[in-house]
């Protein structure tokens, strides 16, 4: 029961820190920037500053959908963000292009999460199905709850080893943005603020995905006793 509590009490958490973040990126979105650049502009000049030309800033479908893909070195940015001209739109360039920064100086929380992907990603494709035969057969074979949680395990340090990659993201940008003057005194504390929100997701996230993989413990434990 008490499992249960947490469950839905973390699922709560994370949507009234989602609403909140969505409103929040929507009322700076109206604040524009004193220079007038788009978030593209301020990825450009953000890599520049830190001596990194073979990153290419480009466009993604969706809405808060921007990330950093390592791979192809690529900063993908949502159109608001792309084209916006706020202090939303500049603090989440800034934090995208925090993650290339991450990659150009070897940071080592970004590479330890990225030699975890495709473990991760093989673990995400098959870790419901498995759990969900798990549960329904623990009795006789509990076996095959175990390799579920084991996978859902990998999903859940993935999720706690992102949280240093994405405060230090926000680090650098808010540095950044402060340092270069992209954000005046006026309004660098909604910068902060809006990355504040985006980092809580992170947070609830990985809580969240530790609480799920205990109750699953806990049914694996409650079928070992019986």
């Amino acid at each position: 029961m008490l499992i249960w509590v947490i469950f839905i009490g973390f699922m709560l958490l994370s949507l009234v820190v989602s609403l909140t973040l969505k409103s929040k990126f929507k009322k700076y979105s109206q604040i524009p920037l004193d220079n007038g650049m788009s978030g593209k502009e301020v990825a450009e000049k953000m890599l520049r500053d830190s001596g990194i030309y073979d990153v290419k800033v480009e466009c993604v479908e969706g809405q808060l959908t921007d990330h950093y893909n390592p791979a192809n070195k690529t900063i993908n940015l949502s159109q608001d963000v792309y084209s916006g001209r706020s202090v939303s739109s500049a603090a989440v360039a800034a934090h995208e292009t925090g993650h290339a920064v991450q990659h150009a100086k070897a940071y080592a929380w970004l590479g330890f999460r990225s030699s975890l992907v495709p473990a991760v990603s093989f673990a995400s494709k098959y870790v419901q199905w498995i759990l969900l035969a798990g549960i329904l057969l623990v009795q006789r074979f509990p076996g095959i709850l175990l390799i579920g949680i084991i996978l859902f395990a990998f999903t859940t340090i993935f999720s706690f080893i992102t949280l240093p990659v994405e405060i230090n993201a926000s680090k650098r940008a808010l540095a950044w943005l402060s340092n270069s003057g992209i954000t005046v005194y006026q309004n660098y504390d909604k910068a902060q603020d809006a990355l504040k929100w985006a980092a809580y997701t992170y947070v609830i996230a990985a809580l969240s995905s530790l609480a799920t993989l205990l109750y699953y413990l806990a049914i694996f434990m409650g079928a070992r006793n019986r």
